[in-house]
Order: C-alpha cells, then structure tokens, then sequence
C-alpha cells in the first residue's frame, strides 16, 4: 500500500513560459490568472491538488523579472527567491525551443539542495517532434535535474508524468490542508486576480503595468457574495482607458470577472467596480504593502 506523501511544489520560470496554466491544469481549476502578456501573475499564490496517496501544494510565482527595477518588481523577485527556500522540490518551467539569458538566470536561483524538476513546456507548438529530444539533451547540461518531463500545459499532456515524478521526492507527510481546498488564497484576494486578469487580456496593448485591484467590500450572504472593488491606475490618461467609450470597457471588464467568480465561488454574485488615480503607485513600497504586496 502506498504510505501517504505531501509536500510544497514551487513552480519558478521567467516571464510567459506558461507557469500559471500548468498550475491551473494541475489543480483543475483557476487558481492562478492568465494573459499573454508577461508578469500577470505577481503574487505567490498556492494551488491545491489532493489524491489518494499524495498532496501536491504548488506555489505559483512571478516570472522573476531581471529588466526593471521598480518596487513592484523587487517585490514580485523577493517571492520568487523566498518560495525557492521554502519548498520540498521545484519545477523549473521552459519553453521548447526557446531557451535565452532569462533562463539562465532563473537556472543560477534554482537550489542545489533539493530535487529540480525540469518542465519543458509548450511542445504542441513544435513543428517536428524530432526535434524534443536535442531540445531535452541540451538542456540536461544546464543543472543536474532529478528530471526532464515535457508538457503541454494548455492541453494537459503529459502532465500526469510530471506529477509522478514529483510525487517521488515528496516528504512522507499527512496533509498539509482539507481536502476539498484548492488553494490558500481567499476569495477576496481571488476576486481581485479575476478583475485583474480581464485587465491585462482586454487591455493589454494598451494600459501599462501601473495598474491593480483593491477590493473595498466582500459580503458573503449565504450563497450570495456582494463586491466592490476599485482598479488603481498610475495616471489620468490609463483611467479613460480602462472605463472605455460609454463606460462600455468597464461594463465588460465587470461583466467577465463576476461570470469567472460565480464559476469559482459556486454562487451568485453582485459586483461593482471603480476607477482610481493614485499616481507612481507601482513604485510605492509602503503603497505597495497596502495592495497586499511583501
């Protein structure tokens, strides 16, 4: 009989490797939010996957960002390095074909006291499949992994070969939490991430990093949860942005976030957002602090 595992899983990588769909695709649910635009997610967030014989806790953290040196930025490193300490194994996050100088550094954090597992990630977008295995080989050279699974994070291959591993280097352990937890975070923090999260994918292009989420109120109501929350932009100019002609931007940012959080929260909920100036927010440590930013 398989003797009971459970351990933390950090999930490290640079910016956009697709670090916060595979914690999604192991959880199964949205823990973590996702855009195509870099550094989406900056706060370490706990996703929770329970079976029978193990409990994974992975830690999603920030593409550690090595171009600017912002507050915000030092913040979303501190979590990156911090998470690495306090592991049981780390999965190291690449994409296929594409290995650069930010990988690299990722490479020089991860710890040589503890079992790294390499996830090459995205190989359903290799045109040739041959090419996998140099791919592999390559890297191999790059830091004695205990392992080198490739994965699809957006199709869910081969993503139960990266839990059997880890399972391996798990610490014989009872549960770290219940069993029907899915994540550490609570809804009020989840509610900011989903406003967050329909910021970057409909505005991406558009509204720069200076912008975030404060959630004003969350009442619970049996099964009805009342919000209100403001979105913090850096300047006058990001606030029409994010309100849009006729509001209609605004309307629909609202609109898509209350749809993911009725999903999460199995209830009904009633969401209001507001728009808010506060100006070189993003480079504000005790700001900062107050958005909930270590």
């Amino acid at each position: 009989m398989n003797e009971l595992k459970s351990g933390y899983v950090a999930i490290v990588g640079r910016p956009n490797v697709g670090k916060s769909t595979l914690l999604n695709r192991l959880v199964g649910e949205k823990i973590s939010i996702v855009s195509r635009k870099a550094q989406t997610t900056r706060h370490r967030i706990a996703g929770i996957l329970t079976r029978p014989d193990a409990q994974f806790v992975f830690v999603d953290t920030p593409g550690f960002q090595t171009r600017h040196a912002s507050a915000l930025n030092r913040a979303m490193n501190r979590g990156v390095t911090q998470a690495l300490a306090d592991v049981d194994v780390v999965v190291f996050v690449v994409e296929a074909g594409h290995f650069d100088a930010q990988d690299k550094t990722v490479v020089r954090l991860l710890p040589k006291d503890r079992p790294v597992i390499l996830a090459v990630n995205k190989i359903d977008q290799l045109k040739e499949k041959t090419e996998l295995l140099p791919i592999m080989a390559r890297l191999s050279s790059e830091f004695p992994f205990a392992a080198i699974v490739p994965v699809s994070a957006a199709k869910g291959s081969q993503t139960e070969d990266l839990l059997t591993e880890l399972r391996k280097h798990l610490p014989h352990n009872e549960i770290l939490f219940g069993e029907d937890e899915i994540t550490d975070r609570s809804e009020r923090f989840l509610a900011a991430e989903y406003i967050r999260e329909k910021l970057f994918r409909l505005l991406g292009d558009e509204l720069p990093y200076a912008s975030t989420v404060e959630i004003d109120k969350f009442e619970v109501e049996g099964t009805l949860r009342r919000i209100s929350a403001t979105i913090v932009v850096d300047r006058s100019a990001h606030k029409g942005i994010v309100i849009g002609k006729g509001g209609e931007t605004l309307k629909r940012i609202a609109t898509e976030a209350r749809q993911d959080m009725e999903r999460l929260f199995d209830g009904k909920v009633f969401l209001e957002v507001f728009v808010k100036v506060k100006s070189g927010w993003s480079d504000d440590e005790r700001l900062l602090k107050s958005l909930g930013y270590e």
